[in-house]
């Protein structure tokens, strides 16, 4: 096996679901052109704003990407290329993609509501109650890790074994360049809005807007500590989770999204020239160093093959900008597809080193293996290898940041429906309602918590956010399963995904919380220890009662004359 083949197997495999599988899904749900969408039934100039699809893909693409679609497989190679490759390519058609279309489908036919509102409308007002807690909690785990993962990548600063302090001009540059994008994103949100130009005169000036930001962050490098990056991250977080999306997050999104479709692309050339070697075994083992494949390698991959947050985008922020009804299938499952790519790009660029040749060439996080390979596949037609890692880097650090003000505005809004009184109880909020309500209250409880465990580190809280983000999953698929039932929609073929990552991830939790029990009473209590362990068993719970009663529901025999659930709308 080598790199051409692999990629070759990934674009026939991904090509070809998305032509026949895609389309087969968009049929049988039912897709309406003519529709009128939430964009513009709700349009409120804040969340609901109409955007060009090619503007709702950036922005899709760039929030649910991250930077787990790079760490996850190179992890997850430990146990070899083989099981990777088949559950990033098997899982992303099957399970992942599926799930992103069923939550951006389930959304958009119910008023761009979340998948809260979902569960509330087609399970129960308490089974809503539930999610949206265990939205919240797991949202404050992707902040934290997300936010570690951005801090360390900007971090100017390195200490060696000596104690001697060097600069590291590779993520100044990077730290540089990401200030300079969100100053034009905002920029380039005014233009989008009030100028009124032709969509490929936009695209011709986020290209130059964007080449103008990297040329200066490789110019002008600035250098902060970990911590201090740590306070900027959070304060430009607080500050994006609240204005109005048309500012901010989708011209933001739709910047980063070339950034990230260029990295793809020369990712793609470099395997095509470079054709490197898979220096991996194609099978390691069940066990590896302690570690079952039944269930870590599926929560390990994580978001290259399915992830439950892509659910809260697409049903969070995504679906509220759909102009037509036909952009969710490209925007939706077009968008994880492209994620898988990523995926198996991760997985050729681990496999390319030897046994220890990363390590040797200064490589240590999964990032830096990625942009190391790839610099060393363009490396073959002359390209700098300095140069080739630092946009690297940038990338990767774009996936990130980008979809911390995905995840943050979308933990407010699950804080601010949990405390939403009912509407049909006509009764006015009260004091104490109207806080907890308040956008910028919702927003600060949030930052303040996901802050205190950034500090724990991401390679401390990493195993939990898989664990937890594939339970989410579960909990999407169920909601989206009864949806499609009771709206007399096909939606079978979400049964066996619902099956599947409830065994893995129940399996998953229990494992992390006894080997945190464990910790604890071995080596004492210690703040990261605490708040993991605090966090599974809430999780584990939650999950387990929202999902007995989405298992009732689905199994529950309608009545004879039952009729379309209210809210719903016939088939398009």
């Amino acid at each position: 096996m080598n790199g051409i083949i692999m990629i070759v197997i990934a674009i026939v495999v991904l090509g070809g679901a998305y032509l026949l599988y895609g389309r087969y899904l968009a049929n049988k749900w039912g897709i309406d052109p003519n529709a009128k969408t939430p964009a513009y039934e709700y349009e409120d100039g804040v969340d609901y704003v109409p955007a060009d699809t090619n503007v709702v893909f950036g922005h899709q693409f760039a929030s649910i990407a991250g930077a787990a679609p790079i760490n996850g497989p190179i992890t997850a190679a430990m146990f070899g290329w083989l099981p990777v490759l088949l559950w990033i390519l098997l899982g992303g058609v099957f399970i992942g993609a599926v799930q992103d279309f069923a939550a951006m489908y389930a959304s958009v036919k119910n008023k761009g509501r979340t998948i809260g509102y979902i569960i509330e409308e087609y399970i129960g007002k308490i089974g809503k109650k539930l999610f949206l807690a265990f939205c919240w909690l797991f949202c404050i785990l992707v902040i934290a890790a997300f936010g570690d993962v951005v801090a360390g990548t900007f971090n100017g600063f390195v200490t060696s074994s000596t104690g001697a302090v060097t600069q590291v001009t590779t993520n100044g540059s990077v730290a540089m360049t990401s200030m300079i994008f969100i100053v034009e994103a905002v920029a380039l949100g005014m233009i989008l809005r009030y100028g009124k130009l032709n969509k490929w005169l936009n695209t011709l000036i986020a290209i130059v807007m964007l080449v103008a930001a990297v040329a200066i962050g490789l110019s002008c490098p600035v250098y902060m500590t970990q911590s201090t990056w740590h306070i900027i991250i959070f304060a430009y977080v607080l500050v994006a989770c609240v204005v109005p999306v048309w500012a901010l997050l989708q011209p933001r999104d739709y910047l980063n999204s070339y950034l990230l479709i260029f990295m793809i692309l020369a990712a793609v050339i470099g395997v095509f020239v470079a054709n490197p070697a898979c220096n991996l075994d194609a099978f390691v083992g069940f066990n590896v160093d302690g570690q079952y494949l039944f269930p870590i390698l599926f929560v390990t991959v994580a978001c290259g093959a399915v992830s439950g947050f892509h659910s809260l985008v697409s049903s969070g922020t995504a679906s509220k900008q759909i102009k037509n009804e036909k952009a969710m299938l490209p925007v939706s499952y077009g968008s994880m597809l492209l994620e898988c790519m990523l995926a198996v790009l991760a997985l050729i660029a681990v496999a390319s080193f030897g046994q220890g040749e990363a390590a040797a060439q200064g490589l240590s996080t999964q990032p830096q293996i990625f942009a190391g390979a790839i610099a060393n596949f363009l490396g073959v037609i002359g390209l700098p290898y300095n140069l080739v890692f630092t946009l690297i880097n940038l990338a990767v650090s774009a996936f990130a940041l980008t979809s911390l003000d995905s995840v943050a505005r979308i933990a407010r809004l699950s804080f601010q429906e949990f405390f939403t009184e009912d509407e049909a109880d006509g009764k006015q909020p009260g004091i104490v309602t109207k806080v907890l309500t308040n956008k910028y209250f919702a927003t600060i409880i949030t930052l303040v918590l996901a802050f205190l465990l950034a500090k724990v580190g991401y390679k401390e809280i990493w195993p939990l956010f898989g664990s937890a983000n594939q339970l989410l999953a579960v909990l999407a698929l169920l909601a989206c399963a009864v949806f499609l039932k009771k709206t007399k929609r096909q939606g079978a073929m979400l049964w066996i995904p619902v099956a599947f990552m409830v065994a893995v991830t129940f399996s998953a939790l229990g494992i992390i919380s006894y080997k945190l029990i464990v910790a604890l009473t071995t080596t004492g209590l210690s703040l990261g220890n605490t708040l993991q362990l605090i966090f599974a068993i809430l999780l584990l719970c939650l999950g387990v009662i929202v999902v007995i009663q989405g298992v009732k529901k689905l199994t529950e025999k309608a009545p004879a004359a039952e009729n379309a659930a209210p809210g719903a709308v016939s088939k398009g």
